[in-house]
């Protein structure tokens, strides 16, 4: 039998995965280059959250209260995205872009504040090549500053691209393909970087750093080159008013239970958030690993992502109620808290690395529930795609940033009070510090079980969908 070389070509693209997102609108080879800002938004968080907070407390003498802050600053100005969100929903241009604009400027922002990064923070560890006492500070802090804004603004504008771009059926695919995307982005560049620092120096931090913002550049200009049609609007068009930001919020929040919704959110969040810099320094200064190894933490936590992804398919295609399932991450974070404050006595490096494996799952599993959640919540009227999208990462991010600074708070104080000998003999090692920590987030994940109990039981257990759902079929 002869077949048609058309029909080779269907069978081939049919066969790739994530190839149900397609449509006539979104072509596979337009959906592949897109995600690729998913790719570097997860390259310079595994840079933020992994490898310079290692870097900045070990290697550079940073105190842990200062990084916190630091890395907590991009995180902070999170609110900005549901703005961001809102201004692209109604953005009006000459040639009828809405995402593309902040799509291009958040990359800008973002390429900036990588290609300062690395001087700034030499500076501030002590280099006195700037005779300016501040010079470190202002330059560190407007690095942070500028890279997480231009995250903010890439990941926000850039999934309401997609989630424009794609049809009613195929929208929850596409989103999928983007989270995923910027998991395997994680779990690339955290290999890559762990690298090319094995054999750590300042010039090869500033390498490796700036040569993160030029991918940054590359990859964002190959994903948003063509993707949004130019409609020209005419002047009428543009001086007609828009709604404002506080009416397109109120009706947001009368979809539902939105407010308890991002309370969950921001709550859980917190819990598996206040980890994120300090892992990777427990691994150096608690078990002695090094550089490259404790980055290997961030392949770890992505690869325990994907895990959690994985299942989560399966249960939802069992009609499992996704704030069930909620819990069922919650309760994985208690087990990985667990496992990582036992590492350090019993001098396990494999129950460290399952530990950060764990937390990876029962964040990924917590995350996608939620976001499960959150893409169905009923918007009406005013409120667009990009407002409820926003929403969710302000809540996301806005814990993530609180956490990361109480985190890196929490643990100087207590190492401070155990170093004088207030806390006993027996409490006075480097370890202390680290365990209340990890105890904290345990105390919160279970305070977000008890915010989310009213929502499991106003929810149906089951769906009813008599449908087959697939790993594709999730948003997040």
């Amino acid at each position: 039998m002869i077949f048609k070389a058309s029909t080779l070509k269907r069978i081939s693209v049919n066969l790739l995965p994530f190839s149900d997102a397609v449509s006539d609108d979104l072509p596979l080879g337009q959906l592949l280059r897109l995600s690729l800002f998913q790719v570097s938004v997860g390259m310079a968080a595994v840079m933020l959250l992994g490898t310079l907070n290692r870097v900045m407390i070990v290697e550079l003498n940073i105190a842990s209260t200062l990084v916190a802050l630091m890395i907590a600053i991009p995180v902070l100005v999170a609110p900005f995205r549901a703005l961001v969100g809102f201004k692209s929903d109604n953005y009006r241009s000459a040639i009828g872009w809405k995402r593309i604009p902040y799509l291009w400027f958040g990359t800008m922002w973002q390429f900036g504040g990588l290609a300062i990064m690395p001087m700034a923070l030499l500076v501030l560890s002590g280099d006195r090549t700037l005779d300016v006492d501040w010079a470190g500070y202002v330059g560190a802090g407007l690095a942070f500053l500028l890279t997480g804004v231009g995250m903010h603004m890439t990941q926000t504008a850039g999934l309401a691209l997609a989630a424009d771009r794609a049809t009613d059926e195929t929208r929850p695919r596409v989103v999928a393909l983007l989270y995923v995307m910027n998991l395997v982005g994680m779990a690339i560049s955290a290999l890559i970087i762990g690298a090319l620092l094995r054999d750590y120096s300042a010039l090869r931090l500033v390498q490796v750093v700036q040569g993160t913002a030029v991918a940054t550049l590359i990859l964002n200009m190959i994903a948003l080159w063509k993707q949004e049609r130019v409609n020209p609007m005419t002047k009428a068009q543009r001086a007609e008013p828009t709604p404002s930001f506080r009416e397109a919020w109120g009706d947001l929040a009368k979809g539902g239970d939105a407010g308890r919704l991002l309370a969950v959110v921001f709550i859980g969040t917190m819990a598996f958030s206040m980890q994120d810099v300090l892992l990777e320094p427990y691994g150096g200064e608690i078990m002695g690993l090094s550089v490259s190894a404790t980055t290997l933490l961030t392949a770890m936590w992505a690869c325990g992502a994907l895990v959690g992804f994985a299942l989560a398919a399966r249960w939802l295609a069992a009609s499992l109620d996704p704030f069930r399932m909620c819990a069922r991450g919650l309760l994985a974070g208690v087990l990985a808290f667990s496992l990582v404050i036992f590492a350090a006595p019993i001098g396990s490096s494999a129950l460290f690395y399952l530990g950060a494996g764990m937390i990876g799952f029962g964040s990924g599993l917590f995350g996608v529930s939620t976001l499960t959640a959150a893409m169905t919540m009923p918007t009406i009227g005013r409120a667009g795609r990009g407002l409820a999208l926003g929403a969710w990462g302000a809540a996301q991010a806005t814990g993530a940033g609180l956490s990361i600074f109480i985190g890196g708070t929490l643990r100087d104080l207590v190492n401070h009070a155990a170093g004088n000998g207030i806390l006993g003999e027996a409490l006075a090692t480097p370890a202390t510090g680290y365990s209340v920590v990890y105890h904290t987030e345990i105390a919160l994940l279970f305070i977000t079980m008890i915010v989310l109990g009213p929502l499991v039981r106003l929810r149906p257990i089951t769906q009813g969908g008599s449908a087959k759902l697939e790993l594709a079929d999730f948003p997040t």
